[in-house]
């Protein structure tokens, strides 16, 4: 359908002599390389677009643009998404952390965030720009009360915010990262992010969330960095020497198949680097060498 549909997917698959009669299985899918989002209009030929969602890069760079024609569909992904991991969001007074994404227009992470605020009910929940001892205090109200908290952050701001101890938080606490530093400080990786948050918010778990401009679906991560996808999403890693060449359980190029991009592309080459494990998890290990530092950035760990 997509080969038929989304006119710069069928060109890039004619290149690569790929047409739909050729695939037999899903080794042999061409993934679009997710920097034609910046340079194409990646949408279904018969679509009107709703909405466009437009890609966090530093200045000066061009955005990915994901153009959404029906945003109720969007909200349905992201709350099945979010409820398989985490229950009913009505049970959480969620908090969200994204200066850097607040300040600027067409963030799906924005988008997303705010839908989950709406939907816990709670009137504490909200937005928070730089108000960083309020928060604190909120938190520490909140959790006395026994209120279940979430809170969703850009990496940078967490690591100001787990400054301002000490914190006498419950492990029910959720804290969840995502976002990088936005050239805001030095880039960490996953692991070394997790163990200072972990240790100056005093929990045992720093959770994490996987999602981008380009895909209508979100990833989770629970505990030790290990993603779960819903299952309309699959990730998979690509060979860095053959992108055409498919490996599990070493390091390689994060593809991407996510079932919800009706109206774009369902197969995704993203600049990611992972691994896959053979229980369906998968974990981050950085990016590719000059690609835009954007949402999901980190630095490869050795």
């Amino acid at each position: 359908e997509q080969y038929y549909k989304v006119p710069p997917y069928k060109t890039y698959c004619d290149l690569l002599g790929k047409t739909p009669e050729k695939i037999e299985g899903v080794g042999q899918i061409p993934f679009l390389p997710i920097g034609f989002f910046k340079t194409h209009k990646i949408l279904h030929q018969n679509a009107l677009a709703e909405e466009k969602f437009l890609s966090s890069g530093t200045t000066g760079t061009t955005p990915s643009v994901h153009y959404v024609p029906d945003l109720k569909f969007y909200e349905r992904c992201f709350k099945q998404a979010f409820t398989r991991i985490y229950g009913p969001v009505e049970q959480y007074v969620v908090l969200a952390l994204l200066p850097s994404y607040l300040e600027r227009t067409g963030s799906s992470l924005v988008y997303m965030a705010n839908a989950l605020i709406q939907a816990s009910g709670h009137p504490s929940s909200g937005f928070y720009l730089d108000q960083l001892q309020d928060l604190r205090a909120l938190m520490h109200k909140l959790s006395a009360a026994g209120q279940r908290i979430l809170l969703l952050g850009v990496s940078y701001a967490l690591l100001d915010l787990a400054q301002l101890g000490p914190w006498e938080l419950p492990q029910s606490t959720i804290i969840m990262e995502t976002g990088g530093m936005k050239g805001k400080r030095a880039e960490w990786t996953k692991a070394a992010l997790h163990q200072e948050l972990s240790k100056k918010f005093g929990l045992t778990q720093i959770h994490s969330e996987y999602g981008m401009t380009e895909l209508m679906s979100q990833a989770y991560a629970t505990k030790e960095g290990k993603f779960i996808t819903p299952p309309w999403m699959r990730v998979l890693t690509r060979d860095p020497e053959d992108p055409m060449t498919l490996i599990q359980e070493r390091t390689g190029g994060i593809n991407i198949i996510d079932l919800a991009n009706v109206y774009s592309c369902a197969f995704i080459a993203t600049q990611d680097l992972g691994k896959t494990q053979g229980d369906g998890h998968f974990s981050l290990l950085g990016r590719f060498d000059h690609s835009d530092i954007r949402g999901c950035n980190l630095l490869l760990e050795a």
